[in-house]
């Protein structure tokens, strides 16, 4: 990879050790040279009554030669140190080169001691994981996304050309299916587009109460209810939190909308609850139904699975509604939880930050 002109880390390190132990051996020579100076005679009388030369005069050619020892045994030492303690992020390197290339599934696996290159490339490898679980569910939903769209083209495509190769097929007809294939296609874009906007947070928070938007969805949805035998049962405390009206009522409604279309034949119920925690408020979502498996469950919120089988009928919706809910909970700061019932049936939970009183500033 090219670089700017410049010295490299390691040099940079080899340098200031180096330094460092020139800088350590100048200051500990001085003050041997403070010593002989101060404290040692100029000359030394021998024991035979020779007089020997100074010993200051001896100390400045050794004192060169320690500095010129400790000059390359400092760059050498130095050069030698600064390669091994750098050789973890030059791994952590390769990694991240590699994953700009688009190799998201290597990883460093960095073994060694909890220090901070480990704790570095840990987080690294998290962050890889993460990004190659959110481009394969990216990729995931781009497939499915296009066979969607696609199914509603190909119908009306179809239905065209037989009208085309039949004059006198009844027009009336023809309309009728294709208005019916075009609202699918209109109710599967604006879905596309909600989830797009939940996922990008471009939405105004204000303080909403939860347990009202439960009541508005129950009233919209009861004639649906009533026309598959579902009763509705309502429940709850006053739930203050804060983000999108409009959001979370998709959330409640998309909920509900399973929960009625998702029953029993005969004489299902939906219980729609609202409660309150010093830290967050909930909202829970439970019907009758048929036994959940455990790996169903696991692919519920995946965009375009509708129930137990991949229906069509009048309310089997686009396949988005659970992925929708769990993109808008994520977006407000939540959490969505799914739990078979023991009898049948699934219950599902909401929960949300808590709204601060309204005196008090909210921040994101």
């Amino acid at each position: 990879m090219n670089r700017r002109p410049g010295l490299s880390a390691r040099l940079k390190l080899t340098i200031s050790y180096a330094g460092f132990l020139l800088l350590a051996g100048t200051l500990l020579l001085a003050v041997v040279w403070v010593y002989l100076v101060r404290y040692a005679p100029e000359v030394i009388t021998t024991p035979s009554g020779t007089l020997a030369r100074s010993v200051r005069l001896r100390f400045a050619p050794a004192v060169a030669t320690v500095l010129a020892f400790l000059l390359v045994f400092g760059l050498l030492g130095g050069w030698i140190l600064a390669g091994r303690m750098l050789a973890p992020l030059t791994r952590i390197t390769d990694a991240a080169r590699m994953a700009a290339n688009g190799s998201l599934s290597h990883r460093i696996r960095m073994a060694g001691p909890k220090d901070e290159f480990r704790e570095l490339a840990d987080v690294f490898d998290t962050m890889l994981e993460q990004l190659q679980s959110h481009v394969s569910e990216q990729q995931r939903f781009a497939a499915n996304a296009s066979h969607e769209l696609r199914t509603p083209l190909a119908i009306t495509q179809t239905l065209l050309d037989v009208a085309r190769n039949d004059p006198n097929r009844d027009s009336g007809e023809l309309d009728e299916r294709l208005r019916t294939v075009n609202t699918r296609a209109i109710e599967l874009t604006e879905a596309l587009l909600l989830l797009s906007r939940a996922d990008q947070r471009s939405f105004t928070r204000e303080h909403v109460d939860l347990s009202l938007i439960a009541e508005e969805a129950t009233e919209t949805l009861l004639p649906l209810a009533e026309k598959h035998g579902v009763t509705i049962e309502t429940s709850g405390d006053i739930t203050p939190t804060i983000g999108s009206h409009a959001l979370l009522l998709q959330v409640t409604t998309n909920l509900l909308h399973n929960a009625i279309v998702h029953n029993l034949p005969e004489h299902g119920t939906v219980q729609v609850n609202t409660a309150i925690r010093p830290e967050s408020v909930m909202l829970t979502v439970e019907n009758t139904g048929d036994r959940l498996t455990p790996q169903l469950l696991s692919t519920l919120t995946e965009p375009f699975q509708r129930g137990t089988e991949r229906i069509r009928s009048d309310h089997a919706g686009v396949g988005l509604g659970l992925a929708i809910v769990k993109s808008i909970t994520q977006a407000h700061d939540g959490i969505l939880t799914l739990t078979p019932r023991a009898g049948g049936g699934l219950c599902v939970t909401v929960r949300l930050p808590v709204a601060p009183p309204h005196g008090r500033p909210w921040s994101s």
